[in-house]
């Protein structure tokens, strides 16, 4: 997700200026502060004047070169995946995102034809796609550069008219919205780029690439396909990571400047055409996150989803006024979270409140949007509602739920109730999930589902499937029958290039030493005996929020192919298993994280899977900092380790990352300044010198969100202390690695530094 503020985490509260909202759910947020700056902010008088001139200035659409191609453009990659569809009106065209080229980007095809076409063959990685409700525009964002800043365009469906509406200044960063229920704007979020400062070097900074000790082993992997530079190959201090060291000095503390002062998130309807101005829809000082979800077809009302990962939250905003009118928990994960219904009288929500797992929320508003009453309109006792698209009819539902870790489908008439009194109803559904014969569950080809889309037939959505034998693609699912689309991967692409189908993963469930239940998925090289204790590498998922799917991970079929077995497990923080569970790691419980880890490689072992003399341990993101504190905590479990894009210090990783993500990693790890020392206690480079095995470090050039000081800090104090240490630096890429050059060379490298470790 592109950065969505830029702010300090450490300014003090914001001043609540406006009467909270006449409904604040207690699990939203404690006392609805956060709910109340929104009102504040939004409403008009002085406080709205205060919002627009924080905010930037309105998006004006800037009409770009054509840059589409025809469907015979050619195709470096056979087995290639497509994802994130969006149907056209009609239902039988699908704009989606596939890298046959080797990069994300646009394109739009038939769901019943092979004439795939490319709308857009700039390089910028694609990363979300919105077919416009009349159907005369695409709209969709981009990764310039393959960093986390993000800028909307539009293309009409001919790949003509192409033009940049919001996020093309230097410094600034946009994402989609919903559309307007008759197509003629879109919303999109904007930020403005931090102000000029005055800048000074760090005096503790970490001296510079070029003071590192020579590696102990250089390798050859800048040679290879793909943009990389290898740590000690040549120096890294290039212009980016220069700045990334500048420092703005401001009253009575020190940030870098991007996060010199509050900055407001703002909302705008945007039309494409450019016949009218761009429309105010609401803006928030320092909020983490601000995306418009949905409006009422007579524009009075706008849903909008706001707030840091474990705290989110669905607004409905009455736009005449921008007063907010209520306010409840939202789930985390995907960020549609639900819409209205045709007459704006019911809005219906992906929600957690006052559950252990997401379920179909059913609110009933006022004429005014007050909030009327709230009920579970579809609940399961042990799984997420994870996935949900509300057809245009107001009467149907595409609900996708999460099955500990496997997705089942099921298409829905949603039910048509009287109007509830005033007050909160929250009545369970039955048990065993049933509802009845107004539902019907959809059989699937493959495990996961990672987009729903309704059609113009109710009984016929366009769906992303992704599973652990095949690449991601569209498929068709006509009155029940699964149909893949033409463009997309057949199954039998995804065999490797030695000849083995990709492998199936079997779930394990390890027990902490605390007794809690943990969960995971293991994959066997292929022609192992069963009763063989292999060498076995564990990985680590990032967020800490994910889940570990069974999707196919190209990854761990390069290291199944080289006999390595792997062990993809969640520990705690993981979801998919429960409120409870994501937080279980809050604060101190991350101690508890990271011997999750351990007791993970011991139930391997026990079992008689892995050998445990011969154990590696690999994660991105947040798994790459658990990658970091294992090995500096289990110093003699694990053989080796490779850690991508992770955090080794999480007091400089607060004062680098991009604001929105330090305010959500606050409320997971601790705060900075309240809780120095917890952070201190919980970095890896606190407790370095108990490292003693080789470690390879990760990281795209880009990465604002995990800052490549974090790698170049740990693998400096690894050499320092005679240890064999690398930093493969991928370019043009931030901290998700999205062309298919790099992600091949990221994984080769991995699985060559794993295999060479494990061998003797």
């Amino acid at each position: 997700m592109a950065a969505d503020t830029r702010h300090p985490l450490t300014t003090g509260p914001r001043p609540d200026t406006g009467a909270p909202p006449p409904h604040i759910d207690p699990a939203a947020g404690g006392n609805g502060t956060a709910a109340a700056a929104l009102t504040a902010l939004a409403e008009p008088g002085p406080t709205a004047a205060a919002t627009a001139a924080s905010a930037r200035a309105a998006p004006e659409p800037v009409l770009l070169a054509d840059a589409s191609v025809p469907h015979d453009v050619p195709q470096r990659l056979v087995a290639h995946s497509c994802w994130y569809p969006s149907v056209d009106p009609g239902g039988r065209n699908v704009a989606f995102i596939c890298d046959r080229t080797g990069v994300p980007q646009l394109w739009t095809g038939p769901v019943d034809g092979d004439e795939p076409r490319l709308l857009d063959a700039d390089p910028d990685p694609v990363t979300e796609v919105s077919w416009s409700p009349d159907g005369r525009w695409i709209a969709y964002t981009t990764a310039p550069g393959g960093g986390e800043l993000t800028r909307v365009l539009c293309v009409r469906p001919d790949g003509t008219g192409r033009r940049l509406l919001a996020g093309g200044e230097p410094g600034a960063s946009a994402y989609l919205g919903c559309w307007t229920p008759d197509g003629s704007a879109v919303a999109v979020t904007v930020t403005e780029p931090a102000p000029a400062g005055d800048v000074r070097a760090r005096p503790d900074w970490p001296p510079p690439a070029t003071d590192l000790p020579a590696p102990a082993h250089t390798g050859r992997w800048a040679g290879r396909d793909g943009q990389a530079v290898l740590l000690g190959g040549r120096p890294l201090a290039t212009a980016t990571d220069q700045e990334a060291e500048r420092t703005v000095v401001q009253a009575d503390h020190t940030a870098q400047t991007r996060e010199a002062a509050p900055r407001a998130l703002a909302v705008y309807l945007v039309d494409p055409e450019g016949t009218s101005a761009p429309e105010l829809v609401a803006a928030e000082a320092g909020a983490p996150t601000l995306r418009a979800c949905a409006l009422t077809r007579d524009g009075r009302l706008a849903l909008l989803r706001r707030g840091p990962r474990g705290r989110r939250e669905a607004v409905v905003l009455r736009r005449r006024d921008r007063t907010v009118t209520g306010t409840v928990r939202a789930a985390d994960g995907d960020p549609w979270i639900g819409g209205f219904s045709p007459d704006g009288r019911t809005l219906w929500l992906r929600s957690d409140t006052h559950r252990e797992f997401a379920a179909l929320l059913e609110v009933r508003l006022g004429p005014r949007g007050e909030w009327l009453g709230q009920r579970v309109a579809a609940g399961r006792p042990d799984c997420d509602l994870e996935l949900l698209g509300l057809h245009r009819d107001g009467q149907h539902a595409v609900l996708a739920w999460n099955r500990h870790g496997v997705s089942d489908l099921e298409i829905t008439a949603l039910p048509a109730r009287a109007p509830l009194e005033f007050g909160t109803d929250l009545r369970e559904p039955p048990a065993d999930g049933s509802r009845d014969d107004t539902s019907r569950g959809v059989p699937l080809p493959h495990e996961v589902v990672t987009r729903v889309v309704p059609t113009a037939d109710p009984d016929s959505p366009v769906v992303a499937l992704s599973g652990s034998r095949r690449r991601p693609g569209v498929w068709w699912l006509p009155h029940g029958t699964a149909l893949r689309t033409p463009w997309s991967s057949r199954d039998q692409d995804a065999v490797l290039a030695a000849g083995h189908p990709p492998v199936r993963p079997f779930p394990l469930h390890p027990t902490a030493r605390d007794g809690l239940a943990l969960g995971g998925w293991y994959y066997r090289a292929p022609g192992r005996s069963p009763d063989e204790a292999a060498p076995c590498v564990l990985h680590l998922h990032g967020g800490p929020e994910e889940q570990e799917r069974p999707v196919l991970q190209p990854l761990y079929h390069e290291l199944l192919e080289r006999g390595l077995d792997v062990f993809a497990p969640d520990v705690r923080g993981s979801s998919g298993h429960g409120r409870s569970f994501v937080d279980a790691d809050l604060g101190t419980g991350r101690f508890a994280a990271i011997e999750d880890v351990a007791d993970c490689a011991a139930h391997v072992v026990v079992a008689g899977l892995a050998d445990p003399q011969r154990l590696a341990v690999v994660g991105r993101s947040y798994g790459g900092y658990l990658t970091m504190a294992s090995l500096v905590w289990h110093p003699e479990l694990f053989r080796t380790g490779v850690a991508v894009c992770g955090m080794s210090d999480l007091s400089t990783f607060f004062a680098g990352t991009e604001p929105w993500l330090a305010e959500s990693a606050a409320h997971k790890y601790g705060h900075p300044e309240r809780d120095a020392d917890l952070l201190r206690a919980l970095s890896p480079m606190s407790r370095i010198d108990a490292l003693r095995v080789p470690v390879l470090a990760v990281h795209g050039e880009h990465d604002t969100n995990v800052p490549v000081g974090e790698s170049r800090q740990f693998v400096r104090a690894a050499r320092e202390r005679g240890l064999d240490a690398e930093l493969l630096m991928l370019r043009e890429e931030g901290h998700d690695f999205r062309r298919a050059d790099n992600r091949r060379l990221f994984r080769r490298s991995a699985a060559d530094w794993i295999q060479r470790h494990l061998a003797t």
